[in-house]
Formats: C-alpha cells, sequence, structure tokens
C-alpha cells in the first residue's frame, strides 16, 4: 500500500509541476516591438506605438522589449533574432521592413508578426492600414480654410501651404495626397509646396526645409516626418506660421504655433493587437483598416488654437468629416490596390 501512495503521489506532484509549467507558458507572453528610423523620442509615430505597447505591459502579465535599429537594413537581423528568443509576438514600425518580412515570417510559423501602412500577405503577418488619407483630406481642408483668410494674423496674401515629408515613399505620399485634396476641395488654386527631408531623425533639416517654404510664401505647414518635425515646429513658431502635427497630439510641443494634429491612433492598434493575443484571439493573415469612421485617424481637439480659427470653419470640417464617412466625398489611397 505504501508503494501504491508513493507511486500516486508521485504522479499527482508530476501532473501539478506540469500544470505550473503551462500556466507561466501562458501568462509569460512576450512581446517585441522594433521602431522605424528615428527611434523612440521622436513624440511622433514610435512615441505612439510604444504608448500602446506600455499601457499593454501594465494592464496584462506581458513581456516586452524594443528595439531601436540604427539603419532600416537591420530589419531581417532583428526579426530573426526576436523570432529565436522566443517572443510571441513581434511588431516592427518600420515600413522598409515589408518586404524582408515576407521572407523572414514564413520560418516561424509559431511567431505572430504584425507591420503598419502596408499588406504583407503572408499567414501569420497581422496589416494595419490607417486611413491616412481621410485625416489628411481634413488637415487640408483646413489649411485651405485659414490660408485664404487673411483676416487671420499669421496668414498672408498667397494661397500656398505646405507639406513635409520624411523619406519619400508610398506611405508618405498617402498623407500628401489626401491633403491636397482637401485643400482643392476648399478652392482649387490652392498651392501645396512639398518637400522630403530624406530622414525621420533630422530637425535640422525640418527646420531648413521649412524656412525655404515660408519664405516662398507657406504660412502653414504639415509635418509627416517624425522626430524631423521638432524642427518644422521650430521654425514655424520662429516665423509666426501654423504647422500640423502627425500622429499623435503634438499641439502641445508648440501652443498656439500647431493648428492641429493629424492623429494615427498606432497606439489604440497596438494595445488592442497584444490584448487579442493574451486572450487567444488575435486572426493571423488579417487586415487592420483603422479610418475616421472608426477613430483610427482624427484631428486634435485644437485646445491651443480653436480661438485662431472662426467657428463657420470648424463647423464646415464637421460636414466634410462625416460626408467622408458616408462615402459623399471619396478620398484618394494611392496605396489601395
Amino acid at each position: 500500500m505504501k508503494k501504491v501512495f508513493f507511486i500516486l503521489l508521485s504522479v499527482l506532484m508530476l501532473f501539478l509541476l506540469v500544470s505550473c509549467e503551462k500556466s507561466d507558458e501562458k501568462d509569460g507572453i512576450k512581446v517585441a516591438m522594433i521602431t522605424s528610423q528615428g527611434g523612440l523620442g521622436d513624440k511622433s509615430w514610435n512615441d505612439s506605438g510604444y504608448q500602446g505597447l506600455v499601457k499593454a505591459k501594465e494592464g496584462m502579465n506581458i513581456e516586452t522589449k524594443v528595439i531601436e535599429p540604427k539603419d532600416a537594413a537591420e530589419g531581417e537581423k532583428f526579426l530573426n533574432d526576436l523570432a529565436q528568443a522566443g517572443y510571441d509576438l513581434i511588431i516592427t514600425m518600420e515600413y522598409a521592413h515589408g518586404d524582408v518580412l515576407k521572407e523572414v515570417a514564413p520560418k516561424y510559423k509559431d511567431t505572430h508578426f504584425a507591420i503598419f501602412n502596408q499588406v504583407v500577405d503572408v499567414p501569420n503577418v497581422v496589416s494595419v492600414v490607417f486611413g491616412e488619407h481621410e485625416g489628411s483630406f481634413l488637415a487640408g481642408a483646413l489649411a485651405a480654410l485659414m490660408t485664404t483668410d487673411t483676416s487671420i494674423p499669421r496668414i498672408n496674401s498667397d494661397k500656398k501651404i505646405g507639406f513635409i515629408g520624411g523619406i519619400q515613399s508610398p506611405g508618405i505620399d498617402k498623407f500628401l495626397v489626401g491633403y491636397r485634396e482637401g485643400a482643392k476641395y476648399i478652392d482649387k488654386d490652392i498651392q501645396v509646396v512639398v518637400g522630403y527631408a530624406n530622414s525621420f531623425g533630422d530637425p535640422n533639416k525640418g527646420k531648413e526645409i521649412a524656412s525655404s517654404q515660408i519664405n516662398n510664401g507657406v504660412d502653414i505647414i504639415y509635418s509627416v516626418a517624425g522626430g524631423t518635425g521638432i524642427g518644422v515646429f521650430e521654425e514655424a513658431e520662429n516665423k509666426n506660421v501654423y504647422a500640423i502635427g502627425v500622429d499623435t497630439d503634438q499641439d502641445y510641443l508648440k501652443p498656439g504655433t500647431i493648428l492641429t494634429s493629424m492623429l494615427k491612433r498606432v497606439d489604440l492598434s497596438i494595445y488592442e493587437m497584444i490584448k487579442q493575443l493574451v486572450d487567444g484571439n488575435l486572426q493571423n493573415n488579417t487586415v487592420m483598416t483603422p479610418a475616421l469612421a472608426q477613430k483610427g485617424v482624427s484631428l486634435t481637439e485644437m485646445k491651443y488654437t480653436k480661438d485662431d480659427i472662426p467657428a463657420k470653419y470648424l463647423e464646415r470640417l464637421e460636414e466634410i468629416k462625416q460626408d467622408i464617412i458616408n462615402n459623399k466625398i471619396k478620398v484618394t489611397d494611392i496605396t489601395a490596390k
């Protein structure tokens, strides 16, 4: 009987040990994020993604890691390294990682991968494609309404607004096309002056391009350039013109100078993605498409500039927003297949 007792006790202990190991494995979910060029501290795209990661870590039992590549070409190395290290979900914020992800992801079928601003059609990849063109249409419409009203102190007599992108690509041009269409919707004679910094982390270059545009008669500049935009905002403040921020609410960076920001809620998308992973509901090979209707993109409340903007313009913007949501206004998405 003693032998039987000890055998049963051993089996019970083994069962409990295995159960604990399984429980630890379930609770020990690991999530990694690879930033795009410019890294953390850009007060824009990467920081917004990081906010979603931090929120998830605070509310769920997960382990997180952030990688800040010095060059986009390091993508293959980091994607492989993180997968081999056992991360359950690897999120890349870098657009240039799209092609390499097509090669890496199939090698790690039990690992979830995620990428933004493009569709990577691989079974274990989640793609998130925002409606930046719709939000940018609103930004362009607001810029046009303002730049044609010379009763506003910072506005000159030229019908010129600016756009400064980080690195030219379909993902950045998607903002530009929506912005231009929104401006032309208000006034077909609006001229959009375009510049690219070829960097998402060069404030000095942003300042240089902004200075050139302002000297050319531009009085509102939409910056879609990550950390490079810091220089754009500084120059806009120096020259007493307006700027428009992007991705996060950047209005506070230069209160009264940043007219509004085109919010792109990557933080909410990352949080929701991780929550689905933890709950066991994350669906592979899906495309998330948060746009105006889903509140995935929007303009800010314009806390610091609302008094500068005539009420009739804000009302017009709300009408335009609803017309986009109701498909009365079609905004071009140059990345759509």
